[in-house]
């Protein structure tokens, strides 16, 4: 397949080196030093699953340079959402995939706004990784897995294609009929970790050791649970439970990426996972005091202007 790769941080960019090794034509769309690392030096990924690097390394900041595309993999940050989305209409042909791996779950209607809604697909991720520095990944968990759909549910060639050769990279591929249902699964989990960590300002066991925090980290899922339901998701009965079985089973120095990018002084994706959840809330009629008390603590440094004392 020829893939491009719009995004390569942690996610795209370890993704798109397992696709480059196992023999997938890919390109990588980025900027600033990272963009500049990759064509000095190649992607590098190196952590749980030993040391991969792909160079030559094809990278640009111009998709125009590229041309139509199997497949995108669309990877960046929620707040570039739109304008990643404008670059990528060159990379379309008649058939192309963009299949969006972001966080939160607004993703994919904003690029449905941005391409033609027929090239859009979606992904729930679960990858630890990060750049380290400029053309590096470190990856200290070896998981790799994406489930992942059309938008209106069908299994197409295309699907099937992607399927074959995320699972031939060595990829744990699941292709469902239900993608935003997962989207939210992971939503759930997801907000209520990243709002967690980075609320306490450290890693989830100390979060599952107190009472109060632990508390806090139900409520959180509990209430994105009720937004989706309020928003006519099929959320499965029995999610609260499922969810909070696997942040119990979570190691106890299980950091959320958001919480990486607090410490770093980094822009967060607050708006659309905790701030979300409130501002869906609110649409829908649903409290969510838990979510609200999160995102007003971290208000101060959802733009990165401003760093945590130490």
């Amino acid at each position: 397949m020829k893939i491009a790769v719009v995004g390569a941080g942690g996610v795209g960019g370890t993704y798109g080196a397992r696709l480059a090794e196992t023999g997938h034509e890919v390109h990588i769309v980025a900027r600033g030093a990272h963009l500049q690392a990759i064509r000095a030096r190649g992607l590098r990924v190196e952590g749980a699953r030993g040391v991969t690097v792909i160079e030559p390394a094809s990278a640009t900041d111009d998709p125009q340079a590229i041309g139509p595309v199997d497949l995108v993999l669309f990877c960046v940050k929620l707040w570039d959402t739109e304008q990643a989305g404008l670059l990528c209409r060159p990379l379309l042909g008649a058939d192309t995939a963009v299949l969006t791996l972001q966080n939160g779950v607004d993703g994919p209607d904003i690029l449905s706004r941005i391409l033609d809604a027929r090239h859009g697909m979606a992904g729930a991720t679960s990858i630890f990784a990060t750049i380290a520095s400029p053309g590096v990944i470190e990856q200290p968990d070896p998981i790799e897995r994406i489930i992942f759909g059309e938008l209106d549910g069908r299994i197409t060639p295309r699907a099937e294609a992607i399927r074959a050769a995320g699972e031939g990279a060595g990829i744990e591929m699941v292709l469902t009929e239900r993608v935003r249902v997962e989207l939210w699964r992971k939503f759930v989990y997801l907000t209520a970790l990243s709002g967690m960590t980075c609320y306490t300002r450290g890693p989830i066991g100390p979060v599952r050791d107190n009472p109060e925090t632990l508390r806090m980290l139900r409520d959180a899922m509990a209430e994105a649970i009720a937004v989706g339901l309020a928003k006519g998701v099929a959320l499965p009965p029995g999610l609260l439970e499922e969810r909070m079985g696997l942040a119990l089973g979570l190691a106890p120095t299980m950091r959320a990426s958001m919480l990486h990018d607090l410490e770093h002084g980094n822009r967060l994706e607050l708006p659309w996972l905790s701030g979300a959840v409130v501002r869906m809330g609110e649409e829908t009629g649903v409290p969510t005091p838990t979510h609200r008390r999160i995102s007003e603590a971290l208000r101060p440094y959802a733009n990165g202007a401003a760093r945590p004392s130490a």
